[in-house]
């Protein structure tokens, strides 16, 4: 019996020279699953056409405030339906914000014009964000009318 005991402690035991490959294959198929679902999110430049609108125009009894960006990026703001005044973006916010402090349920509306940039129009509404509105209406052209 001793020589069996000693045989197998002199035996050195055989190195197993398999990779064990489960772990990377579940680290895999999570990878996959990522990817298929992120995948079809990363579409950014789809091209869009936007449908006309036959909604009906909002009815209000407070005149709304509307800040008008032409095609050249410059603001215009028209307060109780009087004619447009020409600011710069800073006066243009120090304006609004003044409005919006004394009525706070003020409709303030943007009307971008078809031509102006798509980023001048976000910067607008950012700028009135940053001014104090919460809501923000875009206005549009009713289908079949002559823009003014």
């Amino acid at each position: 019996m001793a020589t069996t005991a000693s045989s197998r402690r002199g035996r050195k035991r055989r190195l197993k020279a398999d990779i064990n490959v489960v772990p990377y294959i579940d680290v895999m198929l999570v990878l996959l699953i990522i990817f298929m679902v992120t995948a079809p999110l990363l579409n950014l430049g789809v091209d869009v056409s936007l449908p006309q609108s036959n909604a009906k125009s909002i009815q209000d009894r407070k005149d709304p405030v509307i800040v008008r960006v032409d095609r050249d990026g410059r603001y215009a703001l028209i307060v109780q339906g009087g004619q447009p005044q020409e600011l710069p973006a800073d006066m243009l916010q120090a304006k609004v914000k003044t409005l919006v402090a004394n009525n706070p349920d003020l409709p303030v509306f943007v009307a971008g014009d078809r031509e102006a940039n798509y980023e001048v129009v976000l910067d607008a509404m950012a700028l009135l964000q940053n001014a104090g509105v919460d809501k923000v209406g875009l206005m549009s052209q009713p289908v079949g009318t002559a823009a003014k």
